[in-house]
């Protein structure tokens, strides 16, 4: 699996974004896909994650009714819709994929990365 993160940029508070994360291998559908996000001087924490048939998803109590998650396994691609955004969404945010589930909300769960965008929400 090889992940490509784009869709970042600068939006005002309140705005929306679409993050995308397309991946260039063969085998999309096998995986279980995750977001992340770090900003300057913080640890990476997880944003929403989502299965291999997009069943189940999860999302961060601070981005829960905000943020969505949805993939399509067609397109080999995993999104991101965040609404409502607020400054201390400031990051760089990744993709991320497993074949396992083990720690979904933790960066030490999944093995693969993408190279991470830019969201910054101005105030």
């Amino acid at each position: 699996v090889q992940l490509q993160a784009s869709g970042g940029g600068l939006v005002p508070a309140g705005g929306s974004l679409r993050l995308s994360c397309a991946d260039s291998g063969r085998t999309f559908v096998n995986y279980f896909m995750g977001w992340f996000r770090q900003a300057p001087g913080t640890e990476r924490e997880f944003v929403a994650a989502i299965s291999w048939n997009g069943d189940t998803t999860h999302c961060a109590d601070s981005v829960q009714g905000r943020f969505l998650i949805s993939r399509d396994n067609a397109k080999k691609t995993v999104y991101l819709q965040m609404n409502s955004l607020k400054p201390e969404d400031t990051a760089v945010y990744y993709c991320a994929a497993d074949r396992t589930t083990t720690g979904w909300d933790s960066p030490q769960g999944y093995d693969y990365w993408g190279q991470g965008t830019q969201v910054t929400v101005s105030s």
